[in-house]
């Protein structure tokens, strides 16, 4: 499995780095995990988007789906000779207006998961767990048929305790980490020592610390998150084209 950093800002792009969205493959299966703004430009530097397999959404804030719209103009509209395969896109059905929009005569397919069920979703098995966050949100656990490798995203959430569980001993922990340490149990989003202390009671091989803020010191956010996981646990900073192979 490898995933691809499109975006990894939270809320608004800012000096050329967009917001969430993240490229996973395995085996031949692209799958892109939500689609914030600049998904498509950056998209295009690692796949043709006609050949993408499959989207998943965590939820439908415009900093996670705002590029979903031109992404179904794009496979509408691109000149090819054969016509191009309908995108299945996966997202929750709490809110109907936004899971509507999923669907596209002729280009998309809206899809829904839900909370209770395992997906079974290209080489993938794919479990959800609704977030605290101010619409509706599920983070995501990927496990890897084919090798049992272990993939985490958070979505946007504030603390959860559950996320120790939800994320026991993945490989990669892609964690929300939109605020600095001193701001706690927040409504929305995990501090960096959340983020850091999730990862150590749930074990996990790497943080990789995403939605990140536009301003503060992006080094001082990684050291009060080191700081919380520990020495046995490797944190790394997200940021646009890091490739990480699970």
């Amino acid at each position: 499995m490898k995933v691809t950093i499109l975006g990894c800002l939270g809320a608004y792009p800012y000096k050329n780095q967009g917001t969430s969205s993240y490229l996973i493959e395995s085996d031949g299966f692209q799958l892109l995990l939500d689609a914030g703004s600049t998904t498509l430009v950056n998209l295009e530097e690692h796949i043709d988007p006609l050949t993408l397999d499959a989207v998943i959404l965590s939820h439908y804030h415009h900093d996670h789906i705002a590029d979903l719209g031109v992404l179904q103009y794009y496979r509408q509209l691109y000149p090819v000779m054969e016509p191009t395969p309908i995108l299945p896109i996966y997202g929750h059905t709490d809110d109907e207006v936004h899971f509507d929009a999923l669907s596209m005569n002729g280009v998309s397919e809206g899809i829904p998961y839900f909370e209770a069920e395992a997906l079974k979703l290209g080489p993938f098995i794919v479990t959800f767990m609704k977030t605290i966050h101010p619409v509706p949100c599920y983070a995501m656990r990927f496990v890897e048929e084919k090798t049992g490798k272990v993939f985490v995203f958070t979505g946007d959430s504030g603390y959860l305790e559950s996320f120790v569980d939800f994320a026991k001993e993945a490989d990669v922990f892609l964690a929300d980490t939109y605020l600095f340490e001193g701001n706690e149990k927040h409504h929305a989003h995990f501090t960096s020592k959340e983020a850091g202390e999730i990862a150590k009671a749930a074990g996990v091989k790497r943080l990789i610390l995403t939605h990140l803020p536009q301003h503060g010191s992006l080094e001082l956010l990684k050291e009060q998150a080191e700081k919380a996981a520990g020495n046995q646990v490797s944190v790394i900073l997200a940021e646009k084209n890091l490739k990480i192979q699970l």
